[in-house]
């Protein structure tokens, strides 16, 4: 596969009734913030390569909890698999100032604020379960 195939794991990570969202350095099309995650390398599970990007990314210590689905990502075209995961140790920061700018705790209303077109919805879903809502 050449990097433009590559497929993605994204970590949906939740935490004391918040979600991590990072702030990429430069936007992929329209998206400026996004989840943790990034390509799944040769032999490793979509649950593997969360993991080991949410610590190569943010300095979190993380576990899978559950698959939450797969698309083709509307705005990149990549293949992306999307990841539960809660937290085991650590504290998020920005580990990968190439990549990342900022990192933030997002509670279930301000999702919209930084992704105005609406997240996939297996993705929403899962929020609109395990967070709180106002």
């Amino acid at each position: 596969m050449s990097d433009t195939q590559q497929a993605i794991s994204t970590a949906i990570i939740t935490h004391e009734g918040r979600v991590l969202m990072v702030r990429r350095r430069e936007a992929e099309g329209k998206l400026l913030w996004a989840f943790p995650g990034g390509g799944i390398e040769a032999g490793e599970s979509p649950e593997e390569a969360a993991v080991r990007e949410v610590a190569e990314e943010v300095s979190l210590d993380v576990e899978p909890t559950a698959v939450l689905g797969d698309r083709v990502h509307p705005q990149t075209g990549r293949h992306m698999t999307y990841v539960a995961c809660s937290v085991v140790a650590g504290e998020a920061v920005v580990a990968d100032e190439e990549e990342l700018a900022e990192v933030a705790w997002l509670e279930h209303g301000q999702i919209p604020e930084y992704v105005p077109w609406g997240l996939f919805d297996k993705v929403q879903a899962h929020l609109d379960e395990v967070l709180p809502q106002a």
